[in-house]
């Protein structure tokens, strides 16, 4: 049985906080849609957890096919309030990107992209702000050699600052770098806050690596319990110091670095006020939730049908109640954790960040 040590002011805001989560999960309001555009990529990352490749055996789904979803989904929403991700794989390499956020900004979508950032140079960078571009997600993943290391390209490291040291210079524009901590860049974690600050880089998103796609095979990228706190006590220590905006990741309930390490508390928004449309048409919440967190496609169903009437299993999430979860303290704030880390064949639970935490 795990049990919260968690102060009284803290808990009661934990309390409200679970109001709002199922406030919010009835409303179930679409607010983030992902578009998995590709599963081709120009890396071959040590942690990819869709293990994209240079050429893949799934084609690009066509921008008419996906076009044509958002305008069915378009007269049941309000389109200035849903931001539209492109992700992929690396969405930069599809050479319609442009056409397709300019289709999007026509229909009144917010719309942002998520990229390795080897292929974004000023000019495209500016070509995709003609577009309508209005976010933008860059990966930084340590220094120079545990970057390039990660990413399996020596050119890679250079390439993704060069494009993030752009961001900080476009007024408006919606940004963030992210990292993925590893054992070879936990130590660099300090210098990389003042290669990003010394960068004018304001916002900087902190992910740990889990035993999911790639990552499962190599226990290279496994953080230890105590590294593992060693991360949010570097994210809470930043926080306090407040040069630089940094958070930690949607995923996972953090015990007493609850709203420490991250604006607001922990909230899995999967199937609730986040959808994906992944490269084959399959409709499911976040892109990494796929085989039987699908509940649709749009080659055969409609999306907010789908959206409406089939996503239970994100809403009611009574069913991850079990194992560890089932005697644990926290479950009430947490609700099984992210359900990118349950196993998408019998729902067991693969990581359990307080859990983690508390082996220290």
């Amino acid at each position: 049985m795990t049990v919260l040590k968690i102060p009284f002011k803290k808990r009661v805001a934990l309390e409200l906080f679970r109001v709002y989560r199922k406030n919010t999960t009835k409303i179930h309001e679409l607010t983030y849609l992902f578009w998995e555009c590709t599963l081709r990529c120009n890396l071959s990352c040590r942690h990819c957890g869709s293990d994209c490749k240079k050429e893949s055996a799934v084609k690009d789904m066509p921008l008419a096919d996906f076009l044509g979803a958002i305008d069915s989904i378009s007269p049941h929403i309000q389109p200035n309030k849903t931001t539209i991700v492109i992700t992929g794989g690396e969405p930069l390499l599809r050479k319609d990107l442009e056409e397709c956020g300019e289709e999007l900004y026509k229909r009144g979508y917010p719309w942002g992209v998520v990229t390795n950032g080897y292929l974004l140079d000023q000019s495209r960078l500016h070509s995709l702000l003609n577009a309508g571009l209005r976010s933008i997600t860059v990966s930084l993943d340590g220094l120079e050699e545990s970057h390039s290391w990660l990413r399996n390209n020596t050119k890679s490291f250079q390439k993704a600052f060069d494009a993030i040291a752009l961001l900080p210079t476009i007024p408006d524009l919606k940004y963030d770098v992210v990292t993925c901590v590893n054992p070879r860049n936990l130590l660099e974690l300090d210098q990389m806050k003042e290669l990003l600050i010394n960068a004018g880089v304001k916002y900087w998103r902190i992910f740990t690596i889990f035993p999911i796609g790639r990552a499962k095979e190599d226990s290279a990228l496994q953080l230890s319990p105590a590294e593992f706190k060693q991360v949010f006590e570097f994210i809470r220590h930043t926080r306090i110091e407040n040069r630089i905006d940094v958070s930690y990741s949607c995923e996972g309930f953090l015990g007493d670095y609850e709203g420490e390490a991250r604006e607001g508390f922990f909230f899995c928004r999967a199937g609730i006020s986040i959808a994906s449309i992944l490269v084959d048409g399959s409709i499911s919440a976040c892109p990494d939730l796929r085989d039987n967190f699908i509940q649709g496609n749009i080659y055969k169903d409609d999306f907010m049908t789908v959206w409406n009437q089939r996503f239970q299993k994100y809403r009611d999430r009574s069913w991850t109640k079990t194992d560890d979860c089932a005697t644990c303290d926290s479950y009430r704030y947490c609700e099984g954790n992210g359900l990118h880390l349950r196993n998408e064949k019998d729902g067991k639970l693969l990581f359990c960040h307080l859990k983690m935490l508390q082996k220290t």
